[in-house]
């Protein structure tokens, strides 16, 4: 079965991705910045024994990305999910040059570093598969979030640049763009925000984090071998008006 390296495993979206695909029987490397205070991912871990390895990792610390990447090599890495991301509101003028750097270290840089860490291992399988969590936000603006409206931007510009590098190597690359999911992330909207966004949701709800893993599990499938540079909503249609 394949190996997968997910990314901000321990909670929201991450979370749920590790346990749907251990749910399929595959290998999870599940990485995380504080593992030992995840409790629900040391959970999964007792559930699913060795099919499950928690890793500590910061995804900006780039030798530390490498030096898993390199620890697992003999696992032969099939997919990468980079999910890690943070949120916090701010329009041009309340924004911060710290808010803006913070945002684009962890939402845009992990993303590069671990595309970049991982690339020859996957480039060695033939069929390899990269899913990147950008958001709706990455594709259509909206007031009061500059940072991370630019972040999810770079990231949905740099799969489409990564896929068409290595459409003939074996690797995949893709971007879901998730709207409105039930995650810890949506925490830091404002009411303002969170009002908005609901009334502007066609399906009438917010998402599930179940949903957008589904997703990427269709996205690193057999089904899906010729799809990569694409960008795939999970909105309930908020981004088609």
């Amino acid at each position: 079965m394949p190996t997968v390296f997910v990314t901000g495993a321990n909670r929201g979206l991450g979370y749920e991705h590790v346990k749907q695909y251990a749910q399929k029987g595959w290998k999870i490397i599940a990485c995380a910045r504080d593992p030992e205070k995840a409790a629900e991912l040391q959970e999964l871990k007792n559930e699913f024994k060795r099919q499950l390895i928690i890793e500590q990792l910061d995804v900006i610390d780039h030798l530390r990305i490498e030096e898993l990447a390199e620890k697992h090599r003999d696992t032969a890495i099939d997919i990468l999910i980079n999910n890690a991301g943070i949120f916090h509101p701010g329009g041009l003028e309340e924004e911060t040059e710290e808010g803006w750097q913070k945002i684009m270290d962890i939402n845009l840089k992990g993303v590069f570093l671990g595309m970049k860490a991982c690339i020859e291992e996957l480039k060695k399988t033939g069929n390899a598969s990269i899913v990147n969590i950008s958001s709706l936000y990455g594709i259509k603006g909206a007031p009061g979030s500059i940072s991370y409206n630019v972040s999810k931007a770079g990231v949905h510009l740099a799969t489409k640049a990564a896929a068409l590098e290595y459409a003939r190597l074996g690797v995949r690359i893709n971007s879901i763009h998730p709207g409105q999911i039930i995650t810890p992330i949506i925490a830091n909207l404002t009411p303002e925000q969170d009002s908005a966004i609901k009334e502007s949701i066609p399906m009438g709800r917010s998402g599930q984090p179940e949903e957008v893993a589904y997703t990427s599990l269709f996205l690193c499938s057999e089904e899906a071998s010729y799809i990569t540079g694409a960008q795939i909503l999970v909105d309930g249609g908020w981004g088609a008006g």
